[in-house]
């Protein structure tokens, strides 16, 4: 990590599910710096494509070809992420054709590609037969425990690991890990999920029953916003928030420098206010809007 201008990696959500997206807002990014934050940058966008039992963390899958995707991401240099994080998977599901497919595909990509994961019995298979992918350790497996969090950081396995959001703000115990310790860190930065749930593992099990193919009922949260759905507003308020202005001021000073934002099963409206929140600078938030979407005879109702 540069420690004299530092700079915040995004790994933004979204790769199949937005692409049509990406597609507008990817050379607005490139083609006019100048809106945005000079200590930020666009490192990697990651998702799922339709019909893969490996997927994991949501059952939200996006329909764009393989192909579009990671000719997308190679002409702006930015990563490809799968997320192949469900927790669930046996050994027969490591002979699905599909995912292997894609795997195959995604190791040829000119910029190197990336898996998230949760199961190391998918690790070691996409070790043994895809080398050239990366691996990333899911925040689907909710490491709460920083013991834990640290073990799973020095496994080699991992370029990155993202610990649950409860720990974001866990000072005493990040400043002191080690330079390499803190360059695989990579934090859940706007998560809307109740603080103290209990059950987000129970959550993210059911979702990877769905992927698999179960016929399962919905998890229910108990949670008390969780009838109101993502709210942007309420994620501002969550105690493991952290802001552009957390990543500036007290995240980069520290020595970290990857950030996670969340939001693949949402819309893409709500995806660009997180770009607009973390990425563009205040005073040209209105014109990103603008090259977006909004023109003067948009009417709303």
């Amino acid at each position: 990590m540069n420690t004299e201008n530092p700079i915040a990696h995004f790994h933004l959500p979204g790769l199949f599910e937005f692409y049509e997206f990406y597609k507008i807002f990817l050379p607005l990014y490139f083609t006019h710096r100048k809106w945005f934050y000079s200590w930020s940058c666009i490192s990697s966008v990651y998702g799922s494509p339709e019909g893969c039992i490996w997927n994991g963390g949501r059952t939200e899958n996006g329909t764009a070809r393989e192909k579009d995707v990671l000719s997308l991401m190679n002409e702006y240099g930015i990563s490809p992420r799968l997320t192949f994080s469900n927790s669930l998977l046996k050994e027969d599901h490591l002979l699905d054709k599909r995912c292997n497919r894609i795997c195959t595909l995604f190791e040829k990509s000119k910029v190197q590609s990336g898996v998230i994961v949760y199961s190391d019995l998918l690790s070691e298979h996409l070790k043994k037969n895809y080398p050239r992918l990366y691996l990333v350790s899911s925040t689907t497996k909710v490491l709460t425990d920083f013991s834990d969090f640290r073990s799973e950081l020095n496994r080699e396995d991992f370029k990155y690991v993202v610990p649950d959001f409860r720990l974001n703000k866990a000072f005493d115990l990040f400043k002191k890990l080690s330079q390499n310790q803190k360059d695989k860190v990579e934090f859940l930065c706007n998560e809307c999920c109740d603080f103290s749930c209990t059950s987000r593992r129970l959550c993210y099990e059911n979702v990877s029953r769905k992927n698999l193919g179960e016929d399962v009922s919905d998890h229910k949260c108990f949670s008390k916003y969780a009838q109101d759905g993502y709210k942007f507003s309420l994620a501002m308020k969550n105690p493991g928030f952290i802001g552009a202005g957390d990543i500036k001021k007290t995240y980069l000073p520290m020595g970290f420098s990857n950030f996670k934002i969340e939001g693949r099963g949402l819309g893409s409206a709500m995806v660009l206010e997180f770009l607009l929140y973390y990425l563009t600078k205040p005073e040209h938030q209105l014109e990103v809007r603008e090259a977006v979407y909004l023109d003067s005879m948009l009417d709303l109702f």
